[in-house]
């Protein structure tokens, strides 16, 4: 393990450790102020998370932009500090955390016995979410995890989220898919962070008036299955609760090609999450480049 792994998984540690044990105003105090420091050197996940509020607030001028990135880091340190405290925290303070509109989508679903699947983009604090649904619904859940490295932060992430009830499947190796199926097909509920492809193989998209490429898995899932698709956008307001919006499901067309249905519901997902994200912008933690343009500045308008 290099010395900068070693730092990162020593880092994430002391977060869990340390953090989870400080009274809750002075948890959120230290990730503002560690926000406002990072937001303050400008670099380059700072840079980023400014270049991406652009695409969604093509108005904002460079005085609006800079404000929304302070407020987007300050969102993206909350999300790692209730993170960091989960563990700690008991049923009552889970269910008192969050608060979902239309969460008959998900109940209905889920009565009906045919599999449920929330997409969700990186907005406000998924883990929450998830946390909430295990807690206050008494449902658990299979989801999918980006592989870290080094593998033991990697570890730890998978210790965290099955800690809170989550079933954890590694991203890469080719096996989650058929899991998650058969999770489906027994009527379970599948949780995806879907405004990402990691794989480069994913559908493209309009977002925002450019295009971007978002992963066709809950698409693929959904169609192979028929388990119902519903998106999640999820958002901070100025009070300790986490807001969050179930959307009516995204069906799968009547006619085309497997590919051409991904397609068409891959655009349905990301018009959802582009409505959520519009809404709070602030609270959408994408600090990695996402649209094709700056992925590949060849495929950028002319």
């Amino acid at each position: 393990m290099s010395v900068s792994d070693r730092l990162s998984d020593a880092l994430y540690g002391a977060g869990w450790s340390t953090v989870k044990k400080l009274p809750e105003p002075a948890a959120a105090r230290l990730g503002r102020t560690v926000a406002d420091l990072a937001w303050k050197k400008r670099g380059k996940g700072v840079l980023r998370l400014e270049a991406n509020y652009a695409r969604v607030v093509p108005s904002a001028s460079p005085e609006r932009l800079a404000e929304l990135s302070r407020k987007g880091m300050r969102s993206y340190l909350r999300y790692w500090m209730e993170s960091f405290r989960l563990p700690a925290w008991s049923p009552e303070r889970i269910r008192a955390g969050f608060d979902p509109k239309d969460i008959h989508h998900l109940t209905e679903g889920l009565a009906a016995g045919k599999g449920v699947i929330l997409a969700l983009p990186h907005l406000a604090n998924w883990d929450l979410a998830g946390a909430w649904v295990t807690t206050e619904l008494r449902t658990p859940f299979t989801t999918v995890a980006e592989r870290l490295k080094p593998e033991t932060l990697y570890d730890r992430f998978v210790a965290y989220r099955e800690g809170l009830g989550m079933e954890v499947l590694p991203h890469s190796g080719g096996a989650a898919f058929g899991t998650l199926a058969r999770r489906l097909r027994d009527g379970g509920l599948v949780c995806l962070v879907a405004d990402r492809d990691l794989s480069a193989s994913g559908v493209e998209v309009d977002f925002f008036g450019e295009t971007a490429r978002m992963p066709a898995g809950p698409a693929l899932l959904a169609q192979h299955t028929g388990a119902l698709l519903l998106p999640v956008t999820l958002w901070y307001d100025d009070s300790p609760v986490m807001r969050g919006q179930v959307h009516p499901p995204i069906e799968v067309p009547d006619s085309g090609t497997r590919a051409e249905k991904a397609s068409v519901m891959t655009q349905a997902l990301a018009d959802a999450f582009a409505t959520g994200i519009a809404g709070h912008p602030e609270d959408w933690h994408m600090l990695q480049r996402l649209w094709l343009a700056d992925l590949d500045p060849a495929k950028g308008p002319s």
